[in-house]
């Protein structure tokens, strides 16, 4: 890529290579408003998450899922179409794990109760699960 840029711009492309990192596809399936209406609009409120992962999965894609119940059946919705479709599924709940917990190839359940606790104990968790896996394919990114 450097080698690339340096060719197509010898100006910027330097520093467009030294300022580069490392990338995955990566998309959040709460950030795009517009489509989440569209969703909930023209096909049903619980769908929001299911429907997004139908659209943009492809096998061997990762869902990573987050219900501190386990039981959010928007997101229960989702991690059955991504089984269907070949994703592996990654989900984040509280102790007991719900419905979710079945559905997931991977299901941290961290061991509080309250809400607010287990997100908390979700935020540290996929910090370093996200720190983890830049570091494995990235090592040069200084991850």
């Amino acid at each position: 890529m450097r080698q690339a840029l340096a060719q197509a711009n010898p100006a910027a492309g330097p520093y467009l290579a030294d300022h580069l990192q490392g990338a995955l596809p990566a998309i959040s399936l709460v950030s795009h408003t517009a489509l989440l209406t569209a969703i909930a609009n023209d096909i049903a409120g619980d769908m929001i998450f299911a429907q997004q992962v139908y659209g943009y999965g492809r096998r061997g894609d990762v869902l990573m899922a987050i219900s501190t119940s386990g039981n959010s059946v928007n997101v229960l919705h989702a991690l059955r179409v991504a089984g269907v479709m070949g994703l592996t599924t990654i989900g984040f709940t509280g102790r007991a794990g719900g419905q979710m917990k079945a559905l997931c190839d991977i299901a941290v359940c961290v061991p509080r109760d309250r809400t607010a606790d287990i997100q908390e104990l979700h935020l540290a968790i996929y910090h370093a699960l996200c720190a983890r896996v830049e570091a494995a394919l990235f090592p040069g990114d200084g991850g």
